[in-house]
């Protein structure tokens, strides 16, 4: 009998080189199309290119893949709003940037997906605490971000002297992140996009 030490990795199902990063960002990229309920084990071993016995031991298990999941979203999210407010010449034109940049991923079918982190929060939060947390971490680090930059705006002089930047910043939370629900529904981008353009005019000097 063939002792399974000295079955090859492919023969156990598992690929020569198994890339946990790119495994993490394919299981990403299913619970953001299906969700986590609407995600099977199958759906996650076809995209991760891994048996059911590598997946578990690489990952754990379905919640323990789905955590390093959104934690990738959620990085890459901040990732790019921070690039995005740093775009413009002045904190403001960032700003716009920014929200024209929510807009933009609202478009097509990649659009339809919407917010991961919107997403889980309604699937999940309620009764999951460990996710229940990185949500509330990355709504506090966005509007942290959000902040910062319409502080630096108010000092440049560009913004509107009766603009509070920690309440300003709080409602573009729920405007950018609401925009990606009602997007869903094909909402026309011409309403979305007249909607920031309104919104930053309230906003300048």
């Amino acid at each position: 009998m063939l002792s399974t030490n000295n079955l090859s990795d492919r023969q156990r199902g598992r690929p020569r080189e198994f890339n946990p990063d790119q495994a993490i960002e394919r299981a990403m990229q299913i619970f953001w199309t299906k969700g986590y309920q609407g995600t099977s084990l199958p759906d996650l071993m076809g995209a991760t290119k891994l048996s059911r016995g590598s997946l578990y031991a690489a990952f754990g298990d379905k919640h323990g893949l789905f955590l390093l999941a959104l934690d990738r979203y959620i990085s890459q999210a901040l990732e790019r709003l921070d690039e995005e407010l740093a775009s413009g010449r002045n904190a403001l034109e960032g700003l716009k940037e920014c929200m024209d940049g929510y807009v933009a991923r609202t478009d097509g079918a990649a659009g339809q997906r919407g917010c991961l982190v919107v997403a889980t929060a309604m699937e999940l939060a309620a009764w999951d605490q460990e996710i229940s947390q990185r949500i509330a971490h990355f709504f506090k680090a966005m509007e942290a971000r959000l902040i910062k930059a319409l502080a630096r705006a108010k000092e440049e002089g560009s913004l509107a002297k009766n603009v509070d930047p920690t309440a300003t910043a709080h409602m573009l939370v729920c405007f950018l992140e609401g925009l990606r629900v009602v997007r869903k529904i094909k909402a026309e981008p011409q309403r979305a996009r007249a909607a920031v353009q309104m919104l930053i005019s309230s906003l300048v000097a």
